[in-house]
C-alpha cells in the first residue's frame, strides 16, 4: 500500500514571494531537489504535475537517492526513475503523471533528492514558490551523478514535483491544509521547522503539507494559488493514505482587505464572516465525502500585523467562536489561545513570533504541532 510521504501544492508560474525559474521554465538542464520524508518504506515512486502547463513537457530522464550534502547523493542510493517501463515521459499539459515504485528503502524523518533532466524546453513550469530549503540547477544531464558540483545555482522553489510516495503499508497520513503559516513561513530556512515536521516528529504519521504562501479559502490569485474550496480535491483527497484533514484557512481573506502591501490582490473584497462559515461547510462536506475526518483550527493571533483592524478583528472573532462551538468540525484545535499572548489575546506570544506579529517562528510551530498532536 503506497502513501504519500511528502507533498506540495501546485501554483501557477509567477514571480512570488522571492525570485525563481518557474516562468523561464528549463532547457537542457537538470532539476536536484530535496524534500523531507515524513514515512519510510522499501519502495519510493514521484508525482509529477503538469497542472498550469498549456503544452506537454517532456522529461528526459529522472532519478532518486537519499540526500548527502548539498546537491550530493548517497552513491549506493543513486535509482533512476521510470514511466511505463520508458526513462523518458511525457507530462500533458494540465495534468500530472507517476513514476514507476523503484526498490529504495527510505525512513520517516530522512531527506530524498529527485533529480529531473529536460532535453527540450519546457516552457513555464508549475511549481511551488516557497520551498524553504535549497534546490539546484545544472546544465546538462546531472541525473546520474552523485556529486553536487554540477549543480551551480539555486533556489528556493520546486518545480513540477508534487509528491513523493513510499509502500508504507499505512493510511494514516494527516494533511494540513493552510496558507503560508501551514507552508512554513518564518521557520528557518534548510532547517526543516514548519509545524508539518514538528507534526511528524511527534506523532509518528505521515503528515503531508499543502499550504500555499497567501492562499485564501474564497478566491483565487495569480501568486497565492488556487482558493481552498477548490484546490483541497487535487492536493489533499486524490493523495494516496490520507485518512485526516486539518483546515486552517481564511486569514488572508479577512486580512487582505486591511493591508496595502498585496500587489497582485488588489483590490481585495471584504468578507464576512458567514461567507467564510460557508467555505469552511465545503471543506469540510468534501472532507467528510472523501471518508476522511476533519479537523478544525482557529485563525492565530494577528494583532498588530499589516493584516490587522477594525473590520478584521471582528470577522476573526466570529469565525473562531464558530469553529469552536459550531461542532461541525469532528475535533477542534485551539491554536488562537495556545499561541496567543496573555497581556493581549489579540496578538501572538512575543517568545512565538516570527517578528511580523503574522506568523509564527520554530518555538510557536512547534507549540502548533504539541496541540494538535494531542488532539489527534
Amino acid at each position: 500500500m503506497f502513501t504519500a510521504s511528502w507533498t506540495a501544492s501546485p501554483q501557477l508560474p509567477g514571480e512570488g514571494f522571492t525570485p525563481n525559474w518557474s516562468r523561464e521554465g528549463f532547457w537542457r538542464q537538470s532539476l536536484r531537489q530535496v524534500v523531507r520524508l515524513s514515512a519510510g518504506g522499501d519502495r519510493v515512486r514521484v508525482r509529477l504535475s503538469n497542472a498550469y502547463g498549456t503544452s506537454p513537457v517532456r522529461l528526459a530522464g529522472a532519478s532518486v537517492g537519499r540526500t548527502a550534502v548539498g546537491a550530493a547523493v548517497e552513491p549506493e542510493s543513486l535509482t533512476r526513475l521510470t514511466f511505463g517501463g520508458a526513462d523518458e515521459a511525457r507530462i500533458p499539459a494540465r495534468e500530472e503523471i507517476v513514476s514507476d515504485d523503484v526498490p529504495l528503502a527510505v525512513v520517516a524523518g530522512e531527506s530524498l533528492t529527485v533529480t529531473l533532466y529536460f532535453d527540450a524546453a519546457t516552457g513555464p513550469a508549475t511549481f511551488h514558490a516557497q520551498a524553504f530549503t535549497a534546490g539546484y540547477r545544472g546544465e546538462g544531464d546531472l541525473s546520474a551523478e552523485v556529486g553536487g558540483e554540477g549543480f551551480d545555482a539555486v533556489t528556493e522553489s520546486w518545480y513540477f514535483l508534487s509528491a513523493v510516495e513510499v509502500d508504507a503499508g499505512r493510511a494514516d497520513a494527516v494533511a494540513l491544509f493552510g496558507d503560508s503559516i501551514t507552508d512554513g513561513f518564518g521557520s528557518t530556512v534548510g532547517a526543516d521547522r514548519r509545524w508539518s515536521d514538528a507534526l511528524a516528529g511527534r506523532t509518528g504519521r505521515p503528515v503531508l503539507n499543502a499550504g500555499i504562501g497567501g492562499n485564501l479559502l474564497l478566491n483565487d490569485s495569480a501568486w497565492y494559488g488556487e482558493k481552498g474550496v477548490h484546490r483541497l480535491r487535487r492536493d489533499v483527497l486524490d493523495r494516496p493514505g490520507v485518512d485526516t484533514l486539518v483546515v486552517l484557512l481564511g486569514l488572508n481573506d479577512i486580512g487582505f482587505g486591511e493591508t496595502d502591501e498585496q500587489p497582485t490582490y488588489k483590490p481585495a473584497p471584504v468578507v464576512e464572516a458567514e461567507e467564510l462559515v460557508a467555505g469552511h461547510r465545503e471543506l469540510i462536506r468534501q472532507g467528510r465525502a472523501a471518508g476522511l475526518t476533519v479537523v478544525g483550527c482557529t485563525l492565530l493571533p494577528f494583532g498588530g500585523s499589516d493584516h490587522w483592524g477594525e473590520h478584521a478583528a471582528k470577522v476573526s472573532h466570529e469565525l473562531n467562536e464558530w469553529i469552536r462551538c459550531s461542532g461541525e468540525y469532528d475535533a477542534v484545535v485551539d491554536l488562537n489561545r495556545a499561541l496567543a499572548d496573555p497581556a493581549d489575546p489579540d496578538r501572538l506570544r512575543p517568545a512565538y513570533d516570527f517578528g511580523d506579529h503574522l506568523h509564527p517562528n520554530d518555538a510557536g510551530y512547534e507549540v502548533m504541532a504539541e496541540v494538535l498532536a494531542a488532539t489527534l
